[in-house]
C-alpha cells in the first residue's frame, strides 16, 4: 500500500505544481488534492527535499513511459516527414492535458534543479526509445555528429513546447520541419 500511496501523493504533487508552481507546492496543498487527511504526504515525503524527489522521480516515470509508447505506437521512421509527424504527435500530447502538466512541472523542477543536484541527477535525460529512434533515423539518413544532432534537435523540440507553454497555440508544421532539415544538413 505505502507505494500506491507514494505515487497518488506524487500524482497529486504533480498537479499542485502545475496548477499553483513552485510557490504552491506544500505538503497541505498535496494532501488537499490527494483528498487525503492532513499530515499523510508529511508521513511519507517527511521534508519538502524529499516530497520534490518524489514527484520528480513519478515525472521521470511518466515522460518514459509515454516515449516508449509513442515509439511502439509509430512505425519505423524511414523519411523526414515520418519523424516529423511523431515530432507532431510528441508536441501536441506534450502541449494538451495530461502532457501539458507534465510539460509544466517538467520546466518547474528543472529551474528548481539548479539550486537542488540531486534533482537534476533524476532529471538529466534518460535513454529511451524516442531518442533512439531519432538517434537512429539521424545516422541512417548519414547525418554527421549524431549525438549531438540529436540532442540539439530534441533540445529544440523542449524549447519551442516551453514557447508554446507560456504563448500558447500549437507548434506549427514548418518549424519541425525546418529542425529536422537542419539536423539532416
Amino acid at each position: 500500500m505505502a507505494t500506491d500511496r507514494r505515487t497518488l501523493l506524487a500524482d497529486a504533487a504533480l498537479g499542485v505544481l502545475a496548477e499553483e508552481g513552485m510557490r504552491g507546492l506544500t505538503h497541505r496543498a498535496v494532501d488537499r488534492r490527494a483528498r487525503l487527511p492532513p499530515g499523510t504526504t508529511s508521513a511519507y515525503f517527511r521534508t519538502r527535499a524529499a516530497l520534490l524527489t518524489g514527484l520528480v522521480t513519478r515525472l521521470v516515470q511518466l515522460d518514459q513511459t509515454e516515449l516508449h509508447t509513442l515509439a511502439e505506437q509509430l512505425a519505423p521512421l524511414r523519411t523526414p516527414g515520418e519523424l516529423v509527424d511523431g515530432m507532431v504527435l510528441l508536441t501536441r500530447r506534450r502541449l494538451t492535458g495530461a502532457g501539458r502538466h507534465r510539460s509544466l512541472a517538467r520546466h518547474a523542477c528543472a529551474v528548481e534543479s539548479v539550486r537542488a543536484p540531486e534533482l537534476r541527477e533524476i532529471l538529466v535525460p534518460r535513454e529511451n526509445a524516442g531518442r533512439e529512434a531519432v538517434r537512429r533515423f539521424l545516422a541512417e539518413h548519414g547525418a554527421p555528429d549524431v549525438e549531438n544532432r540529436t540532442h540539439t534537435l530534441l533540445t529544440c523540440i523542449d524549447g519551442l513546447v516551453f514557447d508554446r507553454l507560456v504563448s500558447g497555440g500549437e507548434i506549427p508544421r514548418e518549424a519541425l520541419e525546418g529542425l529536422v532539415t537542419a539536423a539532416l544538413r
